[in-house]
């Protein structure tokens, strides 16, 4: 069984950035996808960003200012977050899709705000 733990979620201004990091618990192998999705109160969780193979697809609202990568060797996988404003607060959350099986981090809240 694979755990996925976040980390990097806070408090940041508007204009600010920040670095979400999700951590496998093990080496994993097979990895069919992975992405970052948010869920604000209220709201449908949505998918921001994600990786296919070595295709990247971004939501149109964070296209530009949002940018997923992976760390194979450290089982890590990022959302750097650029120029953020209040409509990205929201919980992020993390999920990989590994020989057909969702995993799913527990959420890092991220609050963007004066």
């Amino acid at each position: 069984q694979v755990q996925l733990v976040e980390s990097g979620g806070g408090l940041v201004q508007p204009g600010g950035s920040l670095r979400l990091s999700c951590e496998a618990s093990k080496t994993i192998y097979g990895i069919d996808a992975m992405g970052w999705y948010r869920q604000a109160p209220g709201k449908e969780r949505e998918l921001v960003a994600g990786i296919w193979g070595k295709a990247r697809k971004y939501s149109e609202s964070v296209e530009g200012r949002f940018t997923i990568s992976g760390d194979s060797a450290r089982n890590t996988m990022y959302l750097q977050m650029n120029n953020l404003t209040p409509e990205d607060t929201a919980v992020y959350y993390c999920k990989m899709v590994i020989r057909r099986t969702d995993y799913w981090g527990q959420g890092t809240q991220v609050t963007v705000s004066s």
